[in-house]
C-alpha cells in the first residue's frame, strides 16, 4: 500500500500531534477521517506531492481517543517547564516526552533564528517515526542515539522500552539513564506511548495557545493546555546564567552598569509579548477553549508544590499518584547543587522562584518593569520601585491571585 501522506499526518494527530505549522495553517480547516495507515509500510521520503491529496480514495474512519487525556504543557525556556514536566514524568500511566519539536526546528529553522513563518513542519508525537525525518543522523532500523533529551522522560528509560534498568536504578539521572538504557528503539518507544492511560509533552517552541486551536477543537484527542508563565524577571535572570554566551550583553550591563548600544532586546520583550498575547486569549475564555485551559504561574507552583500540582490534576481529571507525591517531597526542600546538570530539578522550589532579586541588577529589573509592564499587571507581578525594595524578600512581588481554570 502506497500510505498517503495526509492520512500519516492524521494517525500522528490522533495520537496527539503537536507541530507547528500544522497549528496555524489548519486552524481553519476540518479534520477527515480515513483509515490508519501501517507506519511501516509508509516511506518517509515519499514524494510531498501526495500532501495534496487527502485520503480521497480510502473510506472514512471514526478515529477516538477520548477515554486519553493528552495534556500539552506551553511554556517558554527557563519558565520552570522542566519542574513541571517532572510532575507528569513520575506519575506511573502518563507517557511524558520532552521537547518532541526540537528536532524538526533544528532541522528546519537556521540556528539563531526563532522564525514564526508558516515553514512546513511535520506533525509528531505517539508516532514517533515521525521524528526520524529530523534525527540527524538518521535513525537505522528505527534506533537511534540522537533522540533530544531522551533521559528526560521516564518512559523512555525503563521497560519495554529500556530493558536494561533494574531495581536499583528506578531514580538514575539523565545522563546516566541514557548511558545504561544505549540506543533508543522507536518502535518500542511508539508502542510504550500508546499502551499508557495518558499522554503529556512539554514545549518552549509554540509561542501563543490560540496556535493550539485546531487540535484543541480535534474531538479525538481530548487535549488539555497547561500553560506555564513565570515573572519576566526571573526568566532574564535563569537565561543569563545558563546561556552565558547568548545573553553575554546582559550580563556586561549587569556587571557594569553600562547598557550596550547593541542589546537585543527582543530577548526579553519576545517573551512578554507571547505572553501577553496567549494569556489574554486564555482569560477571555473563547469557548473553544472551554474545560481545556489552565494557566499556573510557576511562583504559585514554587510556593506549594503540592497543593498546586493536585490542583492541575483534579483540572486535568485524572487520579495523582503516590510517585509524583512523592517526587515533590523529594525534590522541592533540596539545594540545587545536588542536581548534576543545568536542568536538574532538584531544588528549593519556593527560594529558587525568588533568586533572581538578587542576580539581576535594579537597573535591568527596572528596564524589565517598564518593558513589561503590561504582562507584569495582568499576571499579577508587583515592581520594585528601588534597589532596597528588590532585595528585600519580606516584600512579595507577587500578588494573591487565583487563576481558575476555564470549565
Amino acid at each position: 500500500m502506497q500510505c498517503s501522506w495526509k492520512a500519516v499526518l492524521l494517525l500522528a494527530l490522533a495520537s496527539i500531534a503537536i507541530q507547528y505549522t500544522a497549528i496555524r495553517t489548519f486552524t481553519a480547516k476540518s479534520f477527515h477521517s480515513c483509515p490508519i495507515p501501517n507506519p511501516v509500510n509508509c516511506s518517509l521520503t515519499q514524494d510531498t506531492d501526495v500532501a495534496d491529496r487527502l485520503c480521497d480514495e480510502n473510506p472514512t474512519f471514526p478515529y477516538n481517543l477520548s477515554r486519553k487525556t493528552h495534556v500539552l504543557i506551553l511554556a517558554t525556556t527557563r519558565s520552570g517547564s522542566s519542574f513541571v514536566g517532572q510532575l507528569f514524568n513520575q506519575h506511573f500511566d502518563v507517557f511524558y516526552l520532552f521537547e518532541p519539536l526540537y528536532h524538526v526546528q533544528y532541522t528546519l529553522i537556521p540556528k539563531l533564528t526563532q522564525s514564526k513563518s508558516t515553514t512546513d513542519r511535520r506533525v509528531m508525537h505517539c508516532d514517533l517515526y515521525f521524528l526520524e525525518n529530523y534525527i540527524k543522523p538518521q535513525p537505522v532500523n528505527h534506533t537511534t542515539d540522537r533522540l533530544f533529551r531522551r533521559g528526560a522522560s521516564k518512559a523512555l528509560c525503563s521497560p519495554p522500552v529500556c530493558e536494561s534498568l533494574g531495581a536499583v536504578d528506578l531514580h538514575l539521572e539523565e545522563g546516566d539513564c541514557v548511558k545504561k538504557c544505549g540506543t533508543l528503539n522507536l518502535t518500542l518507544a511508539t508502542e510504550s506511548c500508546r499502551e499508557h492511560g495518558h499522554v503529556a509533552i512539554k514545549t518552549v517552541r509554540v509561542p501563543e495557545v490560540s496556535d493550539l486551536r485546531a487540535l484543541v477543537e480535534d474531538p479525538r484527542l481530548n487535549l488539555k493546555v497547561i500553560q506555564l508563565v513565570r515573572d519576566p524577571r526571573g526568566i532574564l535572570a535563569s537565561r543569563s546564567e545558563t546561556f552565558r554566551d547568548t545573553y553575554r550583553l546582559w550580563r556586561i550591563w549587569d556587571g557594569t552598569g553600562r547598557k550596550p548600544y547593541n542589546l537585543d532586546v527582543t530577548q526579553l520583550t519576545t517573551v512578554c509579548e507571547d505572553f501577553w498575547n496567549s494569556v489574554s486569549t486564555g482569560l477571555n475564555r473563547p469557548p473553544w477553549l472551554k474545560g481545556k485551559y489552565m494557566l499556573v504561574r510557576y511562583e504559585d507552583l514554587a510556593r506549594n508544590p503540592m497543593k498546586k500540582t493536585e490542583e492541575i490534576y483534579d483540572f486535568l481529571g485524572i487520579p495523582m499518584d503516590s510517585n509524583v507525591e512523592r517526587w515533590i517531597q523529594n525534590n522541592t526542600r533540596g539545594d540545587r547543587s545536588s542536581s548534576k546538570h543545568k536542568y536538574g530539578t532538584v531544588r528549593n522550589s519556593a527560594a529558587t522562584a525568588e533568586k533572581w532579586r538578587f542576580r539581576l541588577s535594579y537597573e535591568i529589573v527596572a528596564f524589565t518593569q517598564h518593558a513589561c509592564q503590561q504582562v507584569l499587571a495582568q499576571l499579577g507581578y508587583k515592581t520594585a520601585g528601588s534597589e532596597e525594595e528588590l532585595k528585600n524578600l519580606s516584600i512579595s512581588l507577587v500578588e494573591e491571585r487565583d487563576f481558575l481554570p476555564f470549565s
